[in-house]
């Protein structure tokens, strides 16, 4: 069994920022866990616009708090992002995710995420796996 809180992967290996400062990914399940996938808290700031594309992931997201936008960028479709909304990625679409206000979500990947990779200039991760 594992237990744990938020609290206590503040500023740890598992508290991600992004270079520009737009979100904050807190790494509550990795791969080293061996679970099969991995669980992510999330926090975008208000007034960001942020492009992302898992290519090598499928990704659902749960949105606790906050408003915005998620645009599919293969299809030019947009959706309202608000409490409750859940999005599955599950065909690797490019995507924009625009944060009216501040957003906080939950996401889980698979394959799991290990927990040091950042996005590229094109906005994926790379797999990478554990032994």
């Amino acid at each position: 069994m594992i237990v744990r809180t938020t609290t206590e992967i503040t500023d740890t290996d598992r508290d991600i920022v992004a270079e520009n400062g737009n979100w904050r990914s807190k790494r509550i399940i990795l791969g080293g866990d061996k679970v099969g996938f991995s669980l992510h808290e999330t926090v975008i700031k208000a007034g960001t616009v942020n492009e992302f594309h898992y290519a090598n992931h499928v990704e659902a997201v749960w949105l606790i708090s906050g408003e915005g936008t998620l645009l599919d960028r293969e299809t030019g479709q947009e959706y309202p992002l608000g409490p409750d909304t859940m999005y599955l990625l599950n065909g690797h679409e490019r995507h924009t995710v625009t944060a009216t206000t501040e957003l906080r979500m939950y996401c889980v990947f698979n394959p799991p995420v290990v927990g040091n990779e950042t996005h590229d200039e094109n906005g994926v991760y790379p797999l990478v796996t554990v032994d």
